[in-house]
């Protein structure tokens, strides 16, 4: 195998390595994006649980009258 076609080899080895490395890192970007996403709705579903109980315990203590 003379030297050019090593060169050309190499280079075609190092843009294959580099392509599955972009695609690796989209795909890791993507899941932890999805990771968050799922976090917040977690988030606000316990929040709005937290005000459900505060409004309950309001209610049955008397505390929660509009007068």
């Amino acid at each position: 195998m003379d030297s050019q076609n090593m060169s050309y080899k190499a280079g075609q080895a190092k843009g294959e390595a580099q392509e599955k490395t972009n695609t690796m890192m989209d795909k890791a970007s993507n899941a932890a994006q999805s990771a968050q996403e799922s976090l917040q709705q977690v988030g606000n579903q316990m929040q709005a649980k937290a005000q459900e109980a505060a409004e309950a315990v309001k209610n049955a203590t008397g505390m929660n009258n509009n007068k």
